[in-house]
């Protein structure tokens, strides 16, 4: 990352900073329906003069045809290639207009602004950009740093309950990737009454940001962030094809979690009694994602196409005991499709 993200009440004031230091040519702000409704009028004093284009809110609209309206307002707009585009909003507008500037004019800076916990801890972190396609999550996309950071927690408090816990699924899978003690600190959190995610927040960009600086490009350590994503790209990808069935990606990643730790179960990596201590953080949270048994099949058959593949090997990051995950471990769609099933009965 060309800058450290800034993360407290002083990341705006740092945009700011940031803006009349790099001098771009013209300033655009990108956001969706709801953060210019609830987030723009607290950035909007920190800004020049600028320019903003509202797209839809929502996964559905994580689509080239969203791009092509992003670019088709940079082209009328007559943006050139010294331009900044400020991405104010969650993982679809972090991760699309990332892309989106990435590509426009061959690249234009790019400066974000996460406003919920998800893209603060995951999603706004890291450069990887992308929109999803013939519904595969994130099937388009580059590695793209942007030029800088700015996480204020102010802005999660513009959230639901049900988009807080959506991000503290990142949360808790950093900790089991990473740091046994941190996950021990999970028993008995209740997201609800987080008074301060500050610290929060910093210790889990902490831990992404040494992965993502160890490999940039994911071609290895940097595939630990992946645990609990390949089941849960699956389920997300499947249930965002049944209308009115519809999760959050944090709800599918913490099914992923429960299920892909369940299999490092299966491979004698992680122990029953860990598992136990995974479920119970997970379901204290989430309780459960509920789906038809016979689904499984199908929910599994999108994991044909995760990007961590290799030829035709469904690659999987699985965990060596809690704080620890190990990357490229091969897994079936019989696996695959077990660990739906071991998830939906339990309890």
């Amino acid at each position: 990352m060309n800058n450290p993200p800034v993360i407290g009440p002083l990341a705006l004031p740092a945009l700011a900073d940031f803006i009349r230091q790099h001098a771009p040519s013209r300033v655009f702000v990108l956001a969706d329906t709801n953060t210019a409704r609830d987030c723009y009028p607290l950035l909007q004093p920190q800004l020049p003069a600028h320019e903003l284009l509202t797209i839809e809110a929502g996964e559905a609209y994580k689509t080239l045809a969203t791009c092509g309206h992003v670019w088709e307002w940079l082209t009328t707009q007559a943006a050139d290639r010294h331009a900044l585009l400020v991405c104010l909003g969650g993982g679809v507008v972090t991760d699309l207009g990332g892309f989106c500037a990435a590509t426009y004019k061959r690249g234009i800076a790019c400066a974000v602004l996460p406003t919920t916990l998800l893209a603060q801890v995951d999603a706004g972190v890291g450069g990887k950009t992308g929109v999803d396609f013939q519904g595969f999550k994130n099937h388009i996309g580059v590695f793209q740093e942007p030029a800088g950071v700015f996480i204020d927690p102010a802005f999660l408090a513009t959230l639901p309950p049900r988009e807080l816990r959506s991000g503290y699924a990142e949360i808790i899978k950093h900790t089991l990737i990473a740091d046994a003690a941190a996950f021990q600190q999970l028993h008995g959190l209740d997201v609800a009454t987080v008074a301060d995610w500050t610290p929060i927040i910093e210790h889990s960009v902490a831990i992404k940001q040494q992965i993502v600086d160890q490999d940039p490009l994911e071609a290895g350590p940097r595939k630990l962030l992946n645990f609990g994503h390949t089941v849960g790209h699956a389920l997300e990808s499947y249930l965002l094809l049944q209308p009115g069935r519809e999760v959050r990606h944090g709800e599918a990643v913490a099914a992923g979690l429960i299920c892909e730790s369940w299999l490092s179960v299966q491979r004698g990596l992680l122990s029953s009694q860990e598992l136990v201590e995974v479920e119970g953080v997970v379901k204290a949270a989430f309780g459960k994602i509920h789906f038809i048994t016979f689904e499984t099949e199908a929910i599994a058959g999108f994991a044909v196409q995760d990007k961590k593949n290799r030829a035709d090997v469904i690659n999987c990051t699985l965990l060596q005991g809690l704080g620890r995950g190990v990357f490229d471990q091969p897994i079936t769609l019989a696996e695959i499709i077990a660990s739906l099933q071991y998830y939906h009965q339990s309890v």
